[in-house]
Order: C-alpha cells, then sequence, then structure tokens
C-alpha cells in the first residue's frame, strides 16, 4: 500500500498534446508523473514550464505520480512588459485591471495566439502565448472558461492576464 506525500517542485516540462509532463521535487528524488486529468481536475488544462506546484504524491511500480495538484505559482515575471503593447504602461496598472470572465474561442500555440470572449461581450479578446506563459499556463482549449485582466491595446482588446476560471475565483477571494 503506497502513501501520500505532500511536495513541492517545479514544472520541468508539461505537453498538453501528449496529456503529461513531469515535476521536479524540491527535495530530489526520481522525476513526478503530472498527468493531464489531475491538471485538469485543479481546473486547468495545460502548465507553463517552470512553474511552481504544490502536489500530493504517491509511489506506483512504474514511479512517482501526482495524484492532486495544491497549489500552482507561474513563473517568475520580471518588469519587462511581455509585449510591445504594453511597453509604455506602467505594470502595477495593467495588473490592477479586473478579472473579468471569459471563453476560449479559439488558440493556436503553432502561431502563438487565439481570441476568448468576455462574458456578455461580442467583441474578441486578443490572447499571446508569452501572455499565458507568464500567466502559468501553456495552451488553451476552444470553450475553457478564463478569468482575464483586458485592456485597450495599440491592436484592439488585448489580454494582460490569464487564469484558469478556478484560479480566477481563488484570487477574487483574497
Amino acid at each position: 500500500m503506497s502513501s501520500l506525500q505532500q511536495i513541492r517542485g517545479l514544472v520541468k516540462w508539461f505537453d498538453p498534446t501528449k496529456g503529461f509532463g513531469f515535476v521536479v521535487s524540491d527535495a530530489g528524488g526520481p522525476d513526478i508523473l503530472l498527468h493531464v486529468n489531475v491538471l485538469r481536475n485543479f481546473g486547468q488544462s495545460s502548465i507553463a514550464d517552470g512553474s511552481r506546484v504544490e502536489l500530493v504524491t504517491h509511489q506506483t511500480e512504474r514511479g512517482v505520480q501526482a495524484v492532486e495538484v495544491t497549489s500552482i505559482t507561474p513563473p517568475e515575471r520580471d518588469d519587462t512588459p511581455v509585449l510591445s503593447d504594453f511597453a509604455e504602461m506602467d505594470p502595477q496598472t495593467l495588473y490592477a485591471e479586473p478579472l473579468v470572465p471569459a471563453r476560449v474561442k479559439w488558440f493556436d500555440k503553432g502561431k502563438g495566439f487565439g481570441f476568448a470572449n468576455v462574458f456578455g461581450r461580442d467583441e474578441d479578446v486578443f490572447l499571446h502565448v508569452e501572455v499565458l506563459r507568464q500567466s502559468g499556463l501553456s495552451e488553451l482549449q476552444p470553450g475553457e472558461a478564463l478569468g482575464m485582466r483586458v485592456i485597450d491595446g495599440k491592436r484592439g482588446r488585448m489580454a494582460v492576464e490569464v487564469l484558469a476560471w478556478e484560479a480566477a475565483l481563488q484570487d477574487k477571494k483574497e
């Protein structure tokens, strides 16, 4: 019988197409398998490489596997704006925008962008892959629920931060 263990670690890599990735524990030891279904139970379908995670794991015949994600912290973000559209804007102003509920219209990781719609509004909101990465995500699926901070950019409505819906709800409570 295996015992459950709480660990903290760093996402080594995660491939949503393959449906899994690996986490390196802060305490050392073998890589920990993170399956997409475990991530989905947390409310996300992807996670950016370099994200900090807290997991509940267990030892199996095939190695250590995550059974629950308890927290995700996106990779460290520096003060340099991720897109030139944000270059002249104060970062504190960008992240002070309210979180609004939205749904992914489409996203193409190969192209590096996609669009979402804010609930109750018709216009599209541009989603750039680098904004996702800084938000701790690596890919989005059509229909996925999000919380976004949106600004009027040089090219129209743009997301400056994107959170999985469950993370957005948690963010609003804090």
